[in-house]
């Protein structure tokens, strides 16, 4: 009887050991540290809601952009309405951190400073993408295309794989005065000032020379591209500069 109440004690043991650790770990995605929070730090997704977000140029309810196990998860399957989804607010200088994962051949992208207008047929149009590729996709043998760079226009700086498909990398995107700063998992990728000459030539000697307000903006919302092959984000945080 004794050996039997030991390893009953000892199962129970096990048991509240692997909820407390399961739990610990649901609380580390989509929240902040009291240390973040006094940073400035502020949640754009907090692992059950999409409030902070609409679709680009819409204010119709969604359902292809979803909550998921904690992600924000752009469904392929979902064929009710399709559209890169946007922040509510607008930021000028920040810093966005955020987790994203993509299946065997996905693309997506996050763009920055993104103008809504009825004029402006999408939100690529107007805002710079952080682009996320994964390596099996064929614009991998692209070095402008990869993930981390500042999309058509520069390859990495210093040269870094994603993760493989479905494990999470994590990126930041850092705009101070202008200046811009990609990183993905830790390095350093993309840099630019979007009030440079240098800048302006490049977006001349581009296709999107043809949509007259991309690139040209030093504030505006965030935005998340929607794709055929799907999309997951988690721990979406940002602080204002």
């Amino acid at each position: 009887m004794k050996k039997k109440n030991k390893i009953a004690m000892i199962a129970t043991v096990v048991v509240a050991l692997i909820i407390n650790c399961y739990a610990t770990v649901n609380k580390e995605n989509n929240v902040l540290t009291s240390s973040e929070k006094a940073a400035g730090w502020k949640l754009l997704f907090d692992g059950h809601s999409t409030a902070d977000w609409h679709l680009y140029n819409s204010k119709e309810p969604f359902t292809v952009w979803k909550v998921r196990n904690g992600e924000l998860f752009c469904d392929p399957q979902d064929k009710s309405g399709a559209g890169d989804l946007v922040s509510n607010n607008k930021y000028k200088d920040f810093d966005l951190k955020f987790d994203w994962k993509l299946p065997k051949g996905g693309n997506s992208g996050v763009f920055i400073n993104v103008l809504e207008r009825k004029d402006i047929p999408a939100a690529w149009a107007s805002g710079p993408e952080y682009q996320l590729l994964d390596s099996s996709h064929q614009d991998f043998a692209k070095p402008n295309s990869r993930s981390g760079c500042l999309y058509s226009f520069s390859p990495q700086k210093s040269p870094v794989k994603s993760k493989p498909a479905d494990a999470w990398n994590h990126s930041e995107i850092r705009q101070k005065n202008g200046q811009i700063e990609f990183f993905l998992n830790g390095v350093l990728t993309a840099r630019e000032d979007l009030k440079s000459d240098s800048w302006k030539k490049k977006i001349a000697a581009s296709h999107f020379k043809a949509f007259p307000e991309f690139g040209k903006n030093y504030s505006g919302s965030i935005s998340l591209q929607d794709w055929s092959t799907g999309i997951s984000f988690r721990n979406i945080k940002i602080k204002e500069l």
